[in-house]
Formats: structure tokens, C-alpha cells, sequence
């Protein structure tokens, strides 16, 4: 048998709906989020993108070809070089210094993904930690093309979270989550019923500790 990334999101569809479709992602769409969650969000996903950068550097030890070495590479250099600039840019904007930022502690739902995708990455290999990255590195794309197809969503000037939805809706980002996907694709139509359990299993929990990322940011939880 032959898996697909579909094949992970199938198996756990009542948390990938919850994940995609979160009254944080709702209320972000309809221009109704609290200005005050959004915030608590985003400094928390300054620090989610530094233990992502890390991820990116085990992704490079634990590459097994030049060719997922150089991938890895160019995801760490995005986001050191890139990312992380432009999320303290876009925080600025929303009255969040780069001193705030430098001083904040990571909430407990932070900590526990980023944590359980390092962990992941550490005793499995690159198929387990890419496994854990997807909720995030697709299903934010996801998430923003299920915004635009909601008749509800509010776009432009009336909605101060458009550029939100705009970057994860972007060519650039929308090509890297195509790319991710296809190269999940390659891999898991090599496993077996056995090992796609596993990944399962993994694939489940990240989604689920995706959610408490969207409640911590919701519910301003530290």
C-alpha cells in the first residue's frame, strides 16, 4: 500500500478540522479576534520560530543525502536570515518591541510543541521530524486558503489581520507547503502499515498541541 500526506490527515480528521477551523482562525478571518489574543500570539510564534529554527539545524544532522542537507540549510538560513526580521518588523507594528521580545518566556502550549518536535526529531529521523513540522508548515497554508474560500471572511482594510492572511497565502508560501508536501509524498509511499502508524501517532499529537497553540493564544494562557 501506498501512502500520501491526504492518508495522515485522514487518519485523525476530527483534529486537523479542529486545527484548520479553530475559533482563533474564525474569529481572525471575520475581523473579530481581540486585539490583545492576537498579540499574545504573535509573541509567542517569535519564540516558536526560534525552536523552529532549531528543528531546521537537527533537520541538517539528521539528513541522510546532500540533497535533504541542502533543504534543510536553506529552511534554517529562511528563517534566521529572513523570518525572524520580518515577524519582529510585523510585530513592531502591532506595538511589540524587539526588547519585549528578547525578554519574553515561552507559555507552556510553546513549549510543549516545540519541545515534543525537537523530541521527535531527536529519537526518530527526518520522516518523524517532518512529520511533527507539517501542522505546521502545511496547515497554515491550508488554513489560509480555507479563509478565502468562507464567504465570511473579511478582506482588505475592513480586517486588520489581512496581512496575516496574505502571507501564508502568498505564491512563495503556498510553493513551500506544495514542495513539502510532495517531498512527505516521496517518503511515505515507501512505509509500511506499521511504520505509517507510527507516523500516525505523531502526525495526531502534533496536530493536537497545534490547537493548544491557538487556545494559548485565545484564552492569553501563559
Amino acid at each position: 500500500m501506498s501512502y500520501q500526506f491526504e492518508d495522515l490527515k485522514k487518519s485523525c480528521p476530527t483534529e486537523w478540522r479542529d486545527y484548520i477551523e479553530h475559533s482563533f482562525v474564525q474569529q481572525l478571518g471575520d475581523a473579530t479576534l481581540a486585539t490583545e489574543a492576537f498579540q499574545h500570539y504573535l509573541k509567542q510564534d517569535y519564540l516558536f520560530l526560534i525552536q523552529f529554527a532549531r528543528a531546521f539545524a537537527l533537520a541538517a544532522y539528521k539528513s541522510p543525502t546532500l540533497a535533504d542537507l541542502k533543504q534543510a540549510k536553506e529552511g534554517l538560513e529562511a528563517i534566521v536570515d529572513t523570518e525572524l526580521d520580518l515577524h519582529i518588523s510585523y510585530c513592531d507594528e502591532w506595538g511589540i518591541s524587539e526588547a519585549e521580545l528578547a525578554e519574553l518566556p515561552e507559555a507552556r502550549a510553546t513549549l510543549a510543541y516545540t519541545r515534543y518536535v525537537l523530541d521527535t526529531g531527536n529519537r526518530g529521523d527526518l520522516l518523524d521530524l517532518h512529520v511533527a513540522l507539517s501542522p505546521c508548515m502545511v496547515g497554515y497554508g491550508e488554513i489560509a486558503n480555507w479563509l478565502n474560500s468562507r464567504s465570511t471572511t473579511i478582506r482588505g482594510d475592513r480586517n486588520p489581520y489581512d496581512a496575516w492572511m496574505a502571507m501564508y497565502e502568498s505564491d512563495d508560501f503556498q510553493e513551500a507547503m506544495q514542495a513539502e508536501v510532495e517531498w512527505l509524498n516521496e517518503r511515505l509511499a515507501e512505509v509500511s502499515p506499521a511504520r505509517f502508524e507510527q507516523l500516525t501517532r505523531i502526525f495526531r499529537d502534533a496536530t493536537r498541541l497545534e490547537i493548544d497553540f491557538w487556545n494559548m493564544g485565545l484564552n492569553l494562557s501563559d
